[in-house]
């Protein structure tokens, strides 16, 4: 099956131009100026941006929280409807098993022949043992370069001092592995947590009073030290404030392998979300808490400045009856919120239209520096001939309004309900075969498959 794309505006990591694009089978074949070839499909793309599939290297669809499991792969419609082609899904260590063991286990009962795009995974450490640091260096064989800890939530099963994050960083650095941490003081927001329910603050909103910006700057000043230390790259996952970003600037201006991430809701979303009435605000909690409107700005010129590197969605599906558990102590609302399918849309509109950020860098955000963070570049992340032929055609003529009665997230309800859209994803590719037609998806459930990612990504770059 031969598919020519025509006349749209093709944009890269690095530029963009009016071209054509020929899909062959599950690969990109050519792309040029006026291509003259012969194909069973021709698509007249004029005044449509060419994109390539969107990698989420921060995704949950198994993360549990007092017992509360968030929506599965069976919801990765959700991705392909929001041009994300790619997801990379962390996966707890499950106790009695190693880490390469836990994945590999996962991938067979929750993740093969169910999603819909295809899939990587970020091992996570529970069980800080010998034996569990000693499988880092046997993760890159089984295509998983990438191990993180949870620095923050105390006394939950998947919380790690700062022993393990060491030992985590000395063994990774040797095996080409990339260490990222979730950075986060667990014993400075237990003690304000408990304060504040000895206080009788209860509401949502205490969420956010209870994990300030100081908990995150301090972490993630920590976790760089810890980094310094072991001598090893190490990557920050979802930064929100600004003291996080200056914490990460000076390591790189000191000439230390420190990244770091941004997430959708922390660009658009502010702290005020979780004062909303009837407990609506629970459906905002998410850790790192929304700060302040100041530090969606920052985090918007760090991206241009290049102090962060890619903007995920940290999907977290609850459901708003999960989201109940905490409505007498926020303590116990699941942590996340979902976010698989409104990345591209929301990125293109309050970026791109706003004039935060080009065109060719919410690819490098979205996309290609995803790609190789985590080490799958060799495949996707670019439109370039020998790469999957992941392809969003983003029609830019388009204006909505977000809803839930749109989504395809799994829950009941949209983080981003009553934003204004410019612009959809009118058609996407999957390795050639397309998921999404005229904005709506047309693919099918198992289509996805798993991508196996080398070590030695960005961080050791």
């Amino acid at each position: 099956m031969r598919t020519l794309i025509k006349d749209g505006m093709i944009v890269t990591s690095e530029h963009e131009f009016k071209g054509d694009i020929l899909i062959e089978g599950t690969k990109i074949q050519a792309l040029g100026r006026n291509l003259r070839v012969e194909a069973d499909e021709v698509i007249n793309a004029e005044g449509m941006y060419i994109l390539p599939g969107g990698v989420d290297q921060h995704a949950h669809f198994s993360f549990e929280f007092m017992g509360q499991r968030t929506k599965g792969f069976e919801t990765t419609n959700a991705a392909a409807l929001g041009g994300t082609t790619t997801v990379i899904e962390f996966v707890n260590q499950e106790e009695g098993k190693g880490l390469v063991e836990t994945v590999e286990d996962y991938k067979k009962e929750w993740v093969e022949d169910i999603s819909m795009v295809d899939y990587s995974f970020h091992p996570v450490i529970t069980n800080p043992t010998k034996e569990t640091f000693e499988d880092i260096k046997n993760l890159p064989s089984a295509g998983y370069p990438t191990v993180k800890l949870f620095m923050a939530y105390k006394g939950q099963f998947f919380h790690s001092d700062d022993e393990a994050v060491t030992n985590a960083l000395l063994e990774a650095k040797d095996a080409g592995v990339t260490v990222m941490v979730h950075a986060e003081n667990a014993d400075l927001i237990e003690l304000m947590q408990k304060r504040a329910i000895a206080e009788g603050n209860t509401d949502p909103y205490y969420h956010a009073l209870t994990r300030p910006p100081i908990v995150e700057t301090e972490a993630t000043e920590r976790a760089i030290n810890l980094a310094r230390f072991a001598e090893a790259p190490i990557y920050i996952v979802h930064v929100t404030t600004k003291g996080a970003v200056d914490a990460i600037k000076k390591a790189k201006e000191e000439g230390l392998p420190v990244f770091g991430e941004t997430c959708t809701q922390y660009l658009l979303l502010d702290k005020e979300y979780l004062s909303r009435d009837n407990f609506e605000g629970a459906n905002y909690v998410c850790s790192p808490a929304l700060r302040d409107k100041d530090d969606q700005e920052y985090l918007w010129q760090s991206l241009k400045d290049g102090w962060l590197n890619a903007v995920s969605s940290d999907h977290c599906g609850f459901t708003t009856e999960q989201k109940k558990m905490g409505i007498d102590d926020f303590r116990k609302i699941p942590n996340g919120a979902p976010g698989l399918e409104n990345r591209l849309p929301m990125l293109w509109t309050y970026g791109v239209e706003a004039g935060k950020i080009t065109r060719s860098e919410l690819v490098d955000y979205y996309a290609a520096s995803p790609a190789r963070n985590n080490g799958i570049d060799h495949r996707k992340g670019y439109l370039s001939p020998g790469y999957d032929a992941d392809i969003v055609i983003y029609n830019p003529f388009v204006k909505k309004t977000v809803t839930i009665d749109d989504s395809l997230n799994g829950v009941d309800y949209t983080t981003y309900e009553g934003f204004e859209q410019i612009g959809e994803c009118d058609r996407v590719f999957l390795r050639g075969e397309t998921v999404v037609k005229d904005g709506k998806y047309v693919g099918q459930q198992g289509q996805g498959s798993f991508i196996k990612g080398t070590a030695y990504g960005t961080a050791f770059r």
